[in-house]
């Protein structure tokens, strides 16, 4: 995918345009519009009634279930396979090769990894999200280092959540399970043995670019099995292997999400996503009737 970039002749008619809906706002009832909560700008008291409520979202019947409002990606069905395409290669992009079919496989609820079958990625493409995703490896897992069931989780096809086996079992640290891979080594390591389900719960924001520049680098949050092992971290750029990442000039502004074919059978369930908005604002004034807090009284 391409990432949108706005003209700077769009990027002045859609400001007469916000600037005739808050003249037009502000002329049907200036001194309303005054005397709001919001005064028409989102900017809210603290307390204040006016600020709106947030919209409803029923939980999961049992942690790590999808709530109600969650993109469900992959429950279990063979049918969630249908939301799932091959990842084309650079090799199959020059030659325009078509997109081929999902070729993993579903086995007891699960999806299971065919090595040398190649990267697959959601249909649907999203950006800030928040991700709920569970893995196994087999108990006779056998390899070092990189090479004990290694797979990963891309934002956005880009920003790589690694997945492996670190159980008793090392690799260099910012490339072990729990890690943004050749950015930040976890905070701790949270693994659980192999022949044990584990999860990952991740928040992640995407960067923000004004033309080609980077304004706001993209953020994570990363939680394995309950766990907190990136907090909050601004990433260097999309992943790479022994390179420093870096932000390229041009960015989607959605793209799928990728799990990572690394040659081994890793297994995977309930993957789901939450589609996140912007926060709400942060309250900015007291409130009309708050009273001012004593003075501290000096001492004798």
């Amino acid at each position: 995918m391409t990432g949108t970039v706005y003209s700077l002749r769009s990027l002045a008619l859609s400001s007469l345009v916000i600037v005739a809906c808050v003249s037009l706002a502000c002329g049907a009832d200036e001194s309303a519009t005054k005397d709001s909560a919001g005064g028409g700008n989102g900017s809210y008291e603290v307390h204040d009634m006016k600020r709106p409520q947030p919209v409803v979202v029923t939980p999961g019947d049992a942690p790590g279930q999808p709530p109600s409002d969650a993109v469900v990606l992959f429950g279990g069905n063979e049918q969630d396979l249908a939301k799932w395409e091959m990842v084309r290669t650079e090799k199959e992009l020059k030659a325009n090769a078509a997109v081929r079919s999902a070729q993993w496989k579903v086995e007891d609820g699960q999806l299971v990894v065919v090595p040398k079958t190649g990267y697959m990625g959601t249909k649907d493409a999203f950006r800030d999200v928040q991700l709920h995703a569970e893995f196994w490896h087999p108990p006779d897992i056998k390899g070092e280092s990189q090479g004990r069931g290694n797979s990963g989780i891309f934002l956005m096809g880009l920003y790589e959540v690694q997945v492996l086996d670190n159980y008793k079992a090392q690799t260099y640290a910012d490339g072990m399970v729990g890690s943004m891979y050749g950015q930040y080594s976890p905070l701790v390591n949270a693994a659980r043995p192999p022949g044990q389900w584990q999860t990952y719960d991740v928040i992640f924001r995407a960067p923000r670019y004004e033309g080609e520049k980077v304004v706001k680098p993209a953020r994570m949050t990363v939680l394995l099995n309950g766990v907190v092992v990136q907090d909050a971290v601004d990433l260097l750029g999309p992943t790479r292997h022994k390179v420093l990442a870096e932000y390229p000039k041009k960015h989607p502004e959605r793209a799928p999400l990728t799990i990572q074919d690394h040659g081994q059978p890793v297994r995977f369930r309930n993957i789901w996503v939450r589609e996140l908005t912007e926060n709400p604002p942060v309250s900015a004034r007291s409130a009309a009737d708050a009273k001012k807090p004593a003075e501290p009284k000096k001492p004798q």
